[in-house]
């Protein structure tokens, strides 16, 4: 039977593969070359015959020269036209929920034996995404031009973070994408219900202070001054009690100075944001958010638990632990357990292990630092920092409940003291009217 030459691209990986295959023409060598998962782009026959190219328009023939082996035509390609992008837009391409999804289809099909180019092209055609569906089809046609998948990944680094491009980039050289990205899709679904508990802890008091807010403020601005006519009417110049005065001064100036009242709120808004955006704000807020009462602990057992499944997973996944290291010190999401992760990835750099780094830090509590240390004596390390991290799920899980419970009657005592420190400061002047009334 006779033997081609060829040039493919591995469907699974986009890397070029060159090698000879035995087929009864270079037709048919093409229809088994896909079957494999390639992408033959050239196909040669060993001696004497006519080269078989094989691109999406049928290559002009050569005449093989007498007595020599003929040689690969190869055309040079057509210039592709960049396609224009889906056109102006704010915001992320794709949520992280809507990531996840994405990446536990990809692995479905992968793993089922699809090759990834035509796993990306069958996803693309059912995205109703635009912009993400845009982005798939430049990864394709970067996987088509010789690339790997996670080089795709790359020229997208707004829709794909580091720990995604790295995590695919080692699965790719292991051999293992499909549960590479297995791995990914469950540990991107658990960040985000993690993420979705501790945001539903926190959207009942944001929801009760916006609520007291608008009472507060129709209370101001309706209410009030139909109680300064009545005193001005009846008590004639008799001073008014100093909570009173502040009350009816405070409500005075929201009603006459309603654009200023908008200002000072929108300016101390701004102010909160751009202050978070420094280093030191950023600092200020995140010590805030792991050592404030009630909400400290819930914050800071679900950084533990993010730190130790990216971490577990990463390594898992074949990463090497520096790197491991600082991947998931880029993504802690708290300046504080970052620099932490920093000095940790130091001393592993001067050949120290990892525990006890974490427990020189004062950060991580010692049921962590101690199940790592026995995670590394065993060499069962990714799987221990994976057990750590469904613990402390289930301990935020159980914080966002007890706090839930506790902050109703907290937000209703709040409220209470609002609305009754306005309701005593118009009723110390009735009680002046009432007396004068009675004397007279």
């Amino acid at each position: 039977m006779p033997k081609f030459a060829y040039t493919a691209i591995e469907s699974a990986t986009g890397r070029e593969k060159k090698a000879v295959i035995e087929s009864a023409s270079s037709e048919q060598a093409s229809h088994d070359l896909k079957a494999l998962g390639l992408l033959p782009t050239s196909i040669t026959a060993a001696a004497g015959a006519v080269a078989f190219k094989v691109p999406a328009k049928a290559a002009p023939k050569v005449a093989a020269k007498p007595g020599a082996a003929a040689k690969a035509f190869v055309p040079k390609p057509e210039p592709k036209k960049k396609k224009a992008g889906p056109g102006l837009a704010f915001g992320k391409v794709i949520g992280n929920q809507g990531l996840a999804v994405f990446t536990r289809q990809l692995s479905t099909l992968v793993n089922a034996g699809m090759p990834i180019l035509r796993s990306l092209e069958t996803l693309a055609r059912q995205e109703k995404n635009l912009r993400f569906k845009w982005v798939l089809e430049q990864i394709s046609e970067s996987i088509k031009s010789g690339n790997t998948f996670s080089d795709g990944l790359t020229q997208h680094p707004k829709v794909f973070d580091r720990l995604y491009i790295n995590m695919v980039k080692a699965g790719e050289a292991g051999g293992v994408l499909g549960t590479v990205l297995d791995r990914l899709s469950k540990f991107m679904e658990k960040a985000e219900k993690i993420k979705g508990k501790v945001k539903a802890a926190m959207t009942y008091p944001v929801i009760i202070a916006g609520v007291a807010v608008l009472i507060v403020s129709a209370l101001m601005v309706f209410v009030i001054p139909k109680f300064q006519e009545i005193f001005t009417g009846l008590l004639k110049g008799t001073p008014l009690p100093l909570l009173t005065q502040g009350v009816i001064g405070l409500s005075n100036f929201m009603k006459n100075q309603i654009f200023a009242t908008l200002g000072i709120v929108f300016a101390v808004f701004m102010f909160f944001k751009t202050i978070t955006k420094t280093k030191s704000g950023k600092r200020a807020v995140d010590w805030i958010q792991i050592n404030i009462p009630a909400f400290g602990p819930l914050f800071l057992k679900a950084a533990i638990g993010r730190f130790t499944r990216t971490l577990g997973t990463l390594l898992s996944s074949g990463v090497p632990i520096l790197q491991a290291l600082i991947i998931t010190r880029d993504t802690s999401g708290n300046v504080h357990v970052a620099e932490a992760l920093n000095k940790v990835h130091d001393r592993v750099k001067e050949g120290e292990g990892v525990g006890k780094p974490l427990e020189a830090t004062k950060i991580f509590p010692t049921m962590v630092t101690s199940m790592v240390e026995v995670g590394e004596e065993t060499g069962a390390l990714p799987e221990m920092l994976t057990r750590i991290a469904d613990t402390y799920d289930e301990e935020v899980d159980n914080a966002v409940t007890s706090i839930t419970s506790i902050i109703e009657p907290i937000m209703i005592v709040f409220m209470a003291v609002v609305v009754g420190t306005i309701v005593i400061a118009l009723f110390l002047p009735l009680v002046k009217i009432i007396q004068t009334l009675s004397g007279g």
